[in-house]
């Protein structure tokens, strides 16, 4: 592996770990000026550097020599697909993409923008669906009428609109995983929307 390859490697874990040059070094017990020249390909880490390196990065000697990111279309479809758990159990739609994205977002491009679009969206839609699942049962269990002035849907009452507002969350939910899902297969941009930024 040539120099500037793995001082590329070095420096966007370093940059996506939040770690500045100093407390790189510092955490790995090494001199700011023998990161700055690792950084800048000067000189290629050996032995024990490397080792103090690869643990202050989190990561093992090995990963760090062979770490990689690469394109994979594949992977970025399937942890679109993943939120599809959401089916099973609202939770899952959170907690499947959570687990690929912990896994995989150093290791393939896009995995890491994509993941917190998605992740963003399931969080916000479990909240809203908390919520809504939350205001049916408190109306059910007290029988109160929410006011809802100058609706007549279908003749609809207002639970039955909050019941069909909870539906309606669902197949959003599922149609844009699935659309997701194929423009991130194509190569384009995903878009989960309405989100709360909980992942930045």
């Amino acid at each position: 592996m040539k120099n500037t390859e793995l001082a590329q490697k070095i420096k966007e874990l370093r940059i996506r770990r939040g770690l500045s040059q100093e407390k790189l070094a510092e955490t790995a017990q090494i001199n700011l000026r023998t990161v700055q020249r690792i950084e800048a390909g000067e000189t290629e880490p050996r032995g024990d550097t490397l080792k103090r390196i690869a643990n202050a990065l989190n990561v093992t000697a090995d990963e760090l020599i062979d770490w990689t990111e690469h394109e994979d279309k594949g992977l970025l479809a399937f942890l679109n697909l993943s939120a599809l758990s959401f089916i099973a159990f609202p939770l899952l739609g959170v907690i499947v993409p959570l687990a690929i994205w912990i896994l995989k977002k150093d290791k393939v491009s896009n995995v890491n923008e994509i993941g917190k679009r998605l992740l963003n969206f399931q969080i916000s839609w479990c909240l809203m669906l908390f919520l809504g699942y939350g205001i049916f049962i408190f109306c059910m269990v007290l029988h109160v009428r929410i006011p809802l002035p100058g609706i007549s849907i279908l003749n609809l009452g207002s639970m039955e609109l909050l019941l069909l507002m909870i539906l309606a969350l669902y197949l959003i939910n599922g149609v844009l995983i699935i659309v997701n899902s194929i423009r991130s297969y194509s190569g384009k941009r995903v878009f989960y929307k309405p989100a709360f930024r909980f992942l930045k």
